[in-house]
C-alpha cells in the first residue's frame, strides 16, 4: 500500500497543480478580455501595401462571452463617407484560441487559428489561404488599446494596419496588470 501511495500521490499532486495553473491562466485571460468590454473609438492607418497611407476611424463595441473565455469586438470603420462593418470573435479552445475576423477565411475575412494572452496583451495568429499573420492587441491602462495587424513576408512579420483606440464609455470595465 505504501508503494501505491508513493505512486498515486505525486500523480494526483501534479494533476491538481496543473489544473490550478490552467485555471489561473484562464482567469488571467478572462481578466484581459473583460478589460476590452465597452465602447471604443479611434483612428487607424494602413501602413503597408497597395493602400498604404489610407487613414480610417473605427467605432467598436467589445463584449465578453458569458460561458467561455474570449470576446467579440464589433462595429464599423469609416474612410471618408464610406463605412465598412468590422467584427472579430475569439474563443479559448484548449490551450489556444480560435475565431474569425469579419466572416472568416471562407468569406472575405481571416481565421484566427491560435493565440495567447500575457498580461496586458493578446497575440492571435491569422490565416487565409497562403496568407499568415498576427494581430497584437495591447491595453495601455484602462482606457487605451493599440491594435496592430501584421502579415508574414518571407520570414518576417510586417505591420500593415495600426489602430489607436480610446475608451468612450463612462467607466473602465476592468484593469489588467502590466507585464
Amino acid at each position: 500500500m505504501n508503494r501505491v501511495l508513493r505512486t498515486v500521490l505525486p500523480s494526483a499532486a501534479a494533476a491538481l497543480f496543473f489544473s490550478q495553473v490552467t485555471a489561473f491562466a484562464t482567469d488571467r485571460d478572462h481578466t484581459f478580455f473583460k478589460s476590452v468590454r465597452g465602447e471604443w473609438v479611434g483612428p487607424g492607418e494602413i501602413v503597408a501595401g497597395k493602400y498604404k497611407g489610407t487613414k480610417f476611424t473605427c467605432t467598436l463595441t467589445g463584449t465578453t462571452h458569458s460561458k467561455k473565455v474570449g470576446m467579440t469586438l464589433g462595429g464599423s470603420c469609416r474612410v471618408g463617407v464610406f463605412s465598412q462593418k468590422m467584427s472579430a470573435s475569439i474563443e479559448r479552445h484548449g490551450k489556444s484560441y480560435r475565431g474569425s475576423f469579419l466572416d472568416g477565411a471562407s468569406g472575405k475575412g481571416l481565421d484566427i487559428v491560435g493565440g495567447n494572452v500575457t498580461g496586458s496583451r493578446a497575440v492571435m495568429s491569422l490565416n487565409r489561404d497562403k496568407l499568415n499573420g498576427a494581430m497584437l492587441a495591447r491595453m495601455k491602462g484602462n482606457d487605451a488599446m493599440n491594435v496592430t495587424v501584421s502579415v508574414r513576408v518571407n520570414k518576417e512579420l510586417v505591420p500593415v494596419i495600426g489602430m489607436n483606440l480610446k475608451r468612450v464609455d463612462a467607466t473602465a470595465v476592468g484593469a489588467v496588470s502590466r507585464k
